[in-house]
């Protein structure tokens, strides 16, 4: 695992104080912030795939599941 260096200025100290669950320490904090990074990255990969596709029309295609009424 790589050690990445980080200098956080009285801003980010004040947030990750803020965001700081009991029992955890900032680096639980940046690595929870990481994760709804990488969840904020996929979500604009979709929205990028959708306007790529826009004006698709797949109203009339049918679905690729079924329900079964459970």
């Amino acid at each position: 695992m790589a050690e990445i260096g980080f200098r956080a200025n009285a801003e980010d100290e004040r947030i990750i104080r803020a965001a700081m669950r009991e029992g955890e320490r900032p680096s639980d904090v940046i690595r929870r912030a990481l994760r709804v990074l990488h969840c904020e990255m996929w979500q604009e990969g979709l929205r990028r795939e959708a306007r790529r596709q826009n004006g698709e029309d797949l109203s009339g295609e049918q679905d690729g599941w079924r329900y079964f009424g459970f």
